[in-house]
């Protein structure tokens, strides 16, 4: 059998189903791309200490149960797929968190991501997942270099030129985004409806404008799929500008009072909650939401962003 990139036997091996599927990914990330717990635990929002555990509990399973890492056969792929897709991204998400590729650890790891991704639709050109993952991480791509100014300050997507964009990856994602939906089920899974999601955002070149309405409907898919904090306070953050801001907050309080342990030290939960309740007139809480987002923050040039929006903010309010 042959692979277009030697990685993907060795990412089929690591998703071995006597394995806790919450270590197949991490694993995958530490043994076939050589990243740390430290590197790997963000994209999976948990201390670097939680992290450590996790694969050493995978490594004695493997060791105490006697796993061999043997490569499946080809049709034992499918069963194998989810979590080695989610190992891609997560590389891909954990190159794309440094901007400014300062990084040893992570410089050219979203490069990295890319490339398996396209190998792995070579490898399976008739499954749509791999496609969807594949736009979703060229569509992103595409705004790598519009997420700074030529100061290197943080520019959010809403400030972003669209003309900036790199049309050719965006070309390049919509035609795999198509392709999926062709070979693809009635029913899109994650990786195409969050593709579909970007695809919403590259719009803006031709309309200057964001579909809303667009977007809710495909987070209201997307949080069917999936529990992630990332799609929730996405889809919260949606609903505060299709619906108003008292039904963005109300989908982030609901939030809150689920998973209140993780959204206390998820930045994104915090700095989306900061700007609906600007936009409520709830400036003092406002503010201390933005200063737990500002806390939480790692990049320099978000924490200047915030810092900055709130120095405007207080001057726009007289104080």
């Amino acid at each position: 059998m042959g692979f277009p990139d030697h990685r993907l036997p060795l990412l089929f091996v690591c998703a071995h189903p006597a394995i806790a599927m919450e270590s197949h990914a991490p694993l995958m990330l530490q043994v076939v791309l050589g990243l740390d717990a430290a590197t790997i635990a963000p994209a999976f929002l948990i201390t670097p200490a939680a992290m450590s555990q996790r694969l050493v509990r995978a490594k004695n399973k493997i060791r105490d149960a006697g796993i061999a890492f043997v490569l499946p056969a080809r049709d034992e792929f499918a069963e194998r797929l989810e979590p080695v897709l989610a190992a891609i991204y997560a590389a891909y998400g954990t190159g794309w968190e440094d901007a400014t590729g300062a990084d040893p650890r992570t410089c050219g790891l979203s490069a990295e991501a890319i490339k398996i991704g396209r190998a792995m639709v070579e490898l399976l050109p008739q499954s749509a997942e791999p496609r969807g993952l594949l736009a979703l991480m060229l569509h992103c791509e595409a705004r790598r270099f519009s997420r700074r100014d030529d100061e290197g300050r943080y520019v959010p997507l809403s400030e972003q030129d669209p003309q900036d964009w790199d049309t050719a990856l965006i070309d390049e994602a919509e035609s795999e985004l198509a392709a999926a939906a062709k070979i693809g089920a009635r029913l899109p899974a994650r990786f195409q409806i969050e593709a579909a999601i970007q695809s919403v955002h590259a719009a803006r070149r031709f309309t200057g404008r964001v579909d809303w309405r667009a977007l809710e409907r495909l987070y209201g898919k997307l949080n069917q799929l999936t529990s992630s904090l990332g799609a929730r306070v996405g889809h919260a953050a949606v609903l505060a500008e299709s619906e108003g801001a008292v039904a963005g907050l109300a989908s982030l309080d609901e939030l809150a009072a689920q998973e209140a342990e993780w959204v206390n030290d998820y930045q994104p939960y915090w700095a989306v909650l900061a700007h609906i309740l600007h936009v409520l007139g709830r400036f003092e809480e406002s503010a201390e939401a933005r200063r737990i987002a500002l806390f939480l923050s790692k990049d320099p040039a978000v924490r200047a962003f915030l810092q900055q929006s709130a120095v405007s903010r207080q001057g726009g309010l007289g104080g």
